[in-house]
């Protein structure tokens, strides 16, 4: 007997394609919670939301280009965030493309500049019931990583 058995899930996909199906659920959610007001982007805006309601944060997206790879500062924010996701049983993922990221969710509304991606939380919306398909792909595939002891899988979005 297998654990997917004992556990009576299906075993994860491997290779690109179950990669690729992360990246496509990603972009849809994120459209999606943008659409519903449900984005939160920026690190300190984040780290505010998930200082004063935890419990309403579904997802959280942490995102660097290779430049910032040696910003000091903005590691130990991931560290913190990764920790306190991990704390309050939030999903966590990384993408190694902010570009990519600013495409999909493009600039603030109120001021039309150019936001801080760094970070992005996915908050529960106020109508009962929502249940994103895209999000649920994304917490298997959180729950999966961890199986194999990926606690903060990189993602790739489509292009």
């Amino acid at each position: 007997m297998t654990l997917e058995e004992i556990h009576g899930q299906q075993p994860a996909p491997v290779g690109h394609d179950w990669m690729q199906g992360a990246g496509t659920a990603l972009h849809e959610l994120l459209v999606s919670a943008q659409r519903r007001g449900c984005l939160t982007a920026g690190v300190y805006e984040s780290a505010k939301l998930m200082n004063v309601d935890p419990d309403n944060v579904a997802f959280c997206v942490l995102a660097t280009d290779q430049e910032d790879e040696g910003d000091i500062a903005l590691q130990i924010h991931f560290t913190l965030i990764q920790a306190f996701c991990c704390e309050n049983d939030i999903d966590i993922v990384r993408v190694n493309d902010v570009s990519k990221l600013a495409a999909i969710v493009g600039p603030s509304e109120e001021s039309g500049e150019p936001r801080d991606l760094h970070c992005i939380l996915i908050t529960n919306p106020n109508e009962e019931g929502w249940k994103d398909p895209a999000l649920e792909k994304l917490n298997l595939f959180c729950e999966e990583s961890r199986n194999v002891n990926d606690w903060v899988p990189t993602i790739t979005l489509p292009e």
